[in-house]
């Protein structure tokens, strides 16, 4: 294959790269065929581009693309080089260490899915050597290995942060996520207590766990957002203020999932949580900073004094049903969609970092909004 250079030649510099046409036409200079250009890039690997209709613009790519390396630093080019050069798992280790507004429970989630999915399958791989390919095979192997819808939508969106983090510092050059079709996980349908399943619940329960039961049906708290029950972030009659959580595997108080340190959120507080949590201060007492919930051997609740709780509850109730204390976080959703509340403003008070989640989730528990729009139109009609 015949490759013509071009004859505005003098326009290029020495370093600038070249193009040229791949078609072995006899004279290409005036064939219909595209030119295409090779350079190298700021880290210093070659690259190739096709598809200009005109020498023109092939060399005002070329020198657009030079100026682009000229004026890029010296040290900042070599710390990208330095970034494409380094393997996937030293590159993975490092990112995790600057991830300082995960909690402790994310950091240990992120790790599994590294150390369980993709790092088997990516950790030698360099980084400049990412591509939509490398990424659409990697899905593909997963599918092989049969690895659940969920699993996989975790480890897709685990190295998506990792590769696009490196290509924002200038490690990776192509979006080596353009086209890739990712893996979507669609949530089984998910299982939501009745109100007499709760109140019975509530009535074989511990004083403690009640109020676990009332702040997650009643403000949609997490488990370990619920363990930090406080008086101090009743800041209204009728709201709540969450702003930390028990991590539930060193009792430790912790900043909450998907928020920075400092950072909280609010919800609605019906009053009947409100009497509840008033109700166990009274009878138990709260310690000097406000916190209700404790045991005999630690000064806050953990995941194995609530799931001993909650299944000596269910048995005591006579519940058959596969409930989790998660399902009462669905009661609360539920309750909230089916009285017209917005699912952007259910979103928020659930902590959801993305809406899409919240949609996935919950859509099935909306009223109709298409028929019950129309209805709205006519009126306004």
């Amino acid at each position: 294959m015949s490759q013509e250079t071009c004859t505005l030649a003098t326009q290029l510099i020495r370093g600038m790269g070249s193009c040229f046409k791949l078609c072995t036409c006899s004279r290409q200079n005036r064939c219909p065929h595209p030119y295409a250009i090779r350079y190298r890039d700021a880290t210093g690997r070659q690259r190739e581009e096709t598809g200009y209709s005109t020498q023109q613009s092939a060399i005002e790519r070329l020198t657009k693309v030079y100026n682009e390396k000229s004026t890029t630093p010296r040290q900042q080019a070599d710390l990208k080089r330095e970034i494409g050069k380094q393997r996937f798992g030293t590159y993975a280790s490092t990112w995790l260490t600057r991830q300082r507004h995960y909690a402790p429970g994310s950091v240990r989630s992120v790790n599994q899915v590294l150390n369980s999915q993709v790092l088997p399958v990516l950790d030698s791989r360099r980084m400049n050597t990412f591509t939509s390919t490398v990424v659409e095979d990697f899905i593909m192997s997963m599918e092989e290995r049969s690895v659940g819808l969920a699993a996989q939508q975790n480890a897709f969106d685990t190295l998506k942060k990792i590769l696009l983090d490196a290509r924002r510092r200038g490690g990776i050059t192509e979006d080596p996520f353009d086209g890739v079709i990712p893996p979507e996980y669609i949530p089984r349908k998910i299982t939501i207590p009745t109100l007499d399943e709760i109140h019975a619940l509530k009535a074989v329960s511990s004083d403690g766990l009640r109020v676990v039961i009332d702040l997650m049906s009643g403000c949609g708290h997490r488990n370990g957002e619920a363990y930090a029950a406080n008086l101090e972030r009743m800041v209204a009659d009728d709201v709540y203020r969450i702003t930390e959580q028990i991590e539930g595997k060193t009792r430790e108080p912790s900043r909450l999932k998907h928020r920075k340190p400092g950072e909280f959120r609010e919800t609605p507080m019906p009053w009947i949580v409100r009497e509840s949590l008033l109700r166990y201060e009274k009878e138990h007492g709260a310690s000097a900073d406000g916190y209700l919930l404790r045991t005999q051997r630690s000064a806050y609740w953990a995941h194995t004094t609530l799931e001993y709780q909650w299944n000596v509850a269910k048995k005591r109730a006579g519940i058959t049903r596969k409930l989790t204390t998660y399902s009462l976080r669905h009661f609360f959703a539920s309750n909230c969609l089916s009285k017209g509340i917005p699912i952007t403003d259910v979103a928020e008070w659930m902590g959801h970092k993305h809406i899409n989640m919240t949609f996935k989730i919950y859509r099935h528990l909306m009223p109709a909004s298409v028929g019950r729009a129309a209805r709205i139109l006519n009126e306004g009609l």
